[in-house]
């Protein structure tokens, strides 16, 4: 006699699908694929979400020893980076990252895809076979494997659209002689002002307005070539998903469609978990990789609504200990009352972060310094005004989805398209120097809170509110829609 099937919810666990969900290796990348992997647990997949052996430990370290025991359908696994073995509680080094996951994870994560295969033989494991992929677009060495068993592979792009064509256009700039720059005076020469309207969906934008690594003098520089072969790898993937809406990029959108496979808009993600997942175990899965001081949120409970500057430069951006004072005296020059996320590795060099202390006497009673924090529930707390950012893509994002302008510093890779953008596209942010002047991070910290252009950024990043809400919220929503669509026509239906 056969044994009884194992079912989930009175379903045959071989009728369920399985995806293993990978991201490339960095906190930015991490934080949006397990919004989609939840999306799709909430939607009856069975999830595999697989770490680095670097990041696993990061986790358990910033979340607790039983952080990542995950739920009956929903585990984690690792796979080796390639790296050294390091200890250290910081980002990798990027182009380091990049290099070693192209050269070194195919092998790990091949053997890793048929363990899980194996192991669904038998009959006391509750998962079933591997029936999809969700990969990071940059770790697509997953085309590989999944090419090899015949499954549907959905490439996640976690930046933005804007940016993503820009890297589509590095072969060309390389192909043009645009690219590397002849030397580093090209930086400071006017040659960043050269015009490239010739891009599709990005009318106006500049060389200096493009992924950063474009400012290479190598040939041969690593995440130039990295990007050129990522993003051409792209084309091979079932299909292309985007933490984005259609309202936001659609004239970018509809360019990138001539070029790519199927792509699917399936953001803002942030609003979409919160109103589509309702599982309380599911929601507890995290994944931050510095411990999160919640205590924030009790400061600024204190604080009057619309008071607040939120002040964080992301995961993987550095400075100088000269524009970490700069930054310091800027805001406390303004006068406005700020909550400032400075991370224990932020500093180029410096194991320790030091801070004037004449700042912090000056600010004791109107500023608010942490690690690390919860930043969607900052970014959506009523007391918040504006947000000095690093324009990451996640953090433009969710400063858009709760109606929060921005102050924008970028430091690397698509940051500068984002910048780009918000100030000039979407009409909800302001560009500081890169040299980071206090006197000038004063006007606009300043102006963010109490000027005429300030008021015009909330009013009009308000109107983006509501549209990521009527994009998000509900079954009907756009991206709710092209979500369900995705799943249907491209996995459900391989």
């Amino acid at each position: 006699m056969s044994p009884v099937e194992p079912t989930e919810n009175n379903i045959p666990r071989h009728s369920k699908p399985h995806a293993v969900c990978i991201p490339f290796p960095a906190q930015g990348h991490i934080n949006p694929m397990l919004q989609v992997s939840k999306l799709l647990h909430q939607r009856g997949f069975h999830i595999t979400f697989v770490n680095t052996e670097f990041n696993h430990g990061r986790l358990l370290k910033s979340l607790g020893h039983n952080s990542l025991q995950g739920l009956p359908s929903f585990r984690f696994e690792t796979i080796p980076d390639g790296l050294p073995p390091s200890d250290a509680d910081a980002t990798q080094d990027v182009p380091s990252l990049c290099d070693s996951t192209a050269k070194n994870c195919l092998v790990p994560f091949r053997h890793l895809v048929q363990k899980l295969n194996d192991a669904a033989s038998y009959d006391d494991v509750v998962f079933p076979p591997v029936t999809c992929i969700f990969s990071d677009a940059l770790m697509s060495f997953t085309l590989d494997v999944s090419e090899e068993l015949g499954i549907p592979n959905v490439l996640f792009w976690t930046a933005s659209a804007g940016s993503f064509m820009g890297y589509l256009h590095y072969r060309p700039l390389l192909e043009k002689g645009i690219i590397p720059l002849k030397d580093e005076s090209y930086l400071t020469n006017g040659y960043l002002d050269m015009d490239l309207d010739w891009i599709p969906g990005l009318r106006g934008i500049r060389l200096r307005n493009m992924p950063s690594f474009v400012r290479t003098t190598d040939p041969e520089d690593i995440v130039v070539h990295f990007a050129i072969r990522e993003v051409e790898r792209a084309k091979r993937g079932s299909a292309i998903i985007l933490n984005t809406f259609d309202d936001l990029d659609s004239g970018v959108l509809e360019a990138l469609s001539s070029i790519l496979p199927p792509i699917y808009t399936i953001g803002p993600l942030g609003p979409m978990v919160a109103d589509q997942v309702q599982d309380n175990a599911l929601n507890l899965i995290r994944s931050n990789l510095w411990k999160e001081e919640t205590e924030c949120l009790e400061w600024l409970s204190s604080k009057k609504p619309n008071s607040v500057v939120y002040v964080n430069f992301g995961s993987v951006t550095v400075m100088t200990a000269q524009q970490l004072t700069e930054f310091a005296w800027g805001l406390a020059n303004s006068g406005q009352t700020f909550m400032w996320v400075v991370r224990p590795d932020i500093v180029i060099g410096d194991s320790e972060v030091t801070l004037p202390k004449e700042f912090l006497v000056e600010t004791k009673d109107r500023g608010l310094l942490v690690n690390w924090c919860p930043q969607e529930k900052v970014l959506s707390h009523p007391s918040i005004r504006g947000f000095l950012t690093h324009n990451g893509w996640n953090s433009t994002l969710e400063s858009i989805s709760y109606g929060v302008p921005m102050i924008c510093w970028p430091f690397f890779a698509d940051q500068q398209t984002n910048c780009w953008l918000c100030c000039n596209k979407w009409g909800v942010g302001m560009e500081i120097d890169n040299n980071a002047n206090r006197d000038e991070i004063e006007l606009l910290v300043r102006g963010l809170i109490e000027g005429e252009k300030g008021q015009e950024m909330k009013e009009k990043v308000m109107e983006w509110k509501q549209m990521v809400q009527d994009a998000t919220i509900g079954p009907t929503g756009s991206s709710c829609l092209n979500l369900d669509k995705m799943i249907n026509h491209v996995l459900l239906s391989s």
